[in-house]
């Protein structure tokens, strides 16, 4: 895993035309002017992932990274793993994937879409996939998950285990795709209880656990006792308050988080990001992939609800059942989730 690096160099000069030759190439991918034609310079498959948040955050980016490994494992890859600090690093780093001649770049996130678009002309050799996001180039495929769906289950239980009426979410930033799921859960909540009452916060960013934590006592204090967080490494500050307060549960989101707290955990909203990601790696290197969406939910076994174990028994078996029905409405796409 390397944090930066620089573009290739030649050094080995046989005359003064070759010199002044590969001066030139460096200048345009320093410039990151067009490249047409590029080859890779290694029969090697290269995969890179790019993350807004450390891979450590046992959620949304740790599951990035475990399909990144599964990539090299499974494919043979050499692999590449980036965090960018501010938006501003998004274009370098991938121009210098590109120019690195990497045959596949994942985005992982929706922040990432625009800089894909505007770096993926310039290096056409080089496949871009941009998570939770829809806009397409030649060269560039988003993948939506069917989140809502999970979220909406996710719901249901957090509707029936609550026992205050006063249910919470916590979001790292307010992005569409956190959003829509957010409206998702209440949806299902109040499929079960037409009277809870939703709270909803932001962080303000992905990584601040001790103002998630914040957020997370502040809902306690209002009465909330059942809270779904979709914040990342941030989100690891709602099972520390959850753990304080020891009557409120908390309902994980993007990995399966159920052993982060096992005590408070009632279930995790799953996205098999590594079965996912494997998917578009072996379109890439069939020479398969295509710019376009790729739409996985549950019937690609890809977004599912994954039940605690430990706290079976706070789930009645009413809910069980209700949570059954509603999967197979949902799988059989005569219930609308709401987005």
């Amino acid at each position: 895993m390397i944090k930066r690096f620089k573009l290739s160099r030649w050094y080995h000069i046989s005359t003064l035309s070759t010199a002044i030759h590969s001066l030139f190439a460096i200048s345009i991918l320093a410039c990151g002017a067009p490249v047409e034609n590029r080859k890779p310079v290694t029969n090697q498959f290269k995969v890179a992932l790019v993350t807004t948040g450390p891979i450590s955050d046992q959620g949304w980016n740790a599951g990035a990274y475990k399909g990144l490994l599964m990539i090299r494992d499974s494919l043979g890859a050499r692999i590449s793993n980036v965090q960018t600090q501010t938006p501003a690093e998004i274009d370098e780093n991938f121009r210098q994937y590109g120019a690195q001649s990497y045959n596949l770049v994942f985005g992982h996130g929706f922040e990432y879409q625009d800089p894909a678009i505007r770096v993926a002309p310039s290096f056409p050799m080089t496949a871009f996939a941009t998570t939770s996001g829809t806009r397409t180039a030649p060269n560039v495929a988003g993948v939506t998950f069917a989140f809502s769906d999970g979220a909406y289950l996710a719901g249901i239980v957090a509707g029936a285990a609550s026992h205050s009426g006063v249910i919470g979410t916590i979001g790292g930033t307010q992005v569409p795709p956190v959003v829509a799921a957010f409206k998702a859960f209440e949806a299902g909540a109040r499929s079960v209880n037409p009277n809870v009452k939703l709270l909803t916060a932001y962080v303000g960013n992905w990584e601040d656990a001790s103002a998630a934590k914040e957020q997370a006592m502040a809902q306690i204090a209002r009465g909330a006792d059942v809270i779904f967080q979709d914040a990342d490494a941030a989100g690891l500050g709602v099972f520390q308050a959850a753990r304080q307060a020891k009557t409120v549960r908390v309902i994980g989101s993007n990995s399966d988080q159920n052993e982060v707290a096992p005590e408070v955990t009632l279930g995790s909203v799953v996205i098999d990001l590594p079965r996912a990601m494997m998917m578009i790696a072996r379109d890439v290197r069939n020479n398969t992939f295509k710019g376009h969406v790729y739409q996985l939910g549950d019937a690609d076994g890809v977004v599912l609800w994954v039940a605690n174990p430990k706290l079976a028994g706070e789930v009645s078996p009413a809910t069980v059942a209700r949570l059954d029905a509603a999967k197979k409405v949902i799988d059989a796409g005569t219930l609308k989730v709401p987005e």
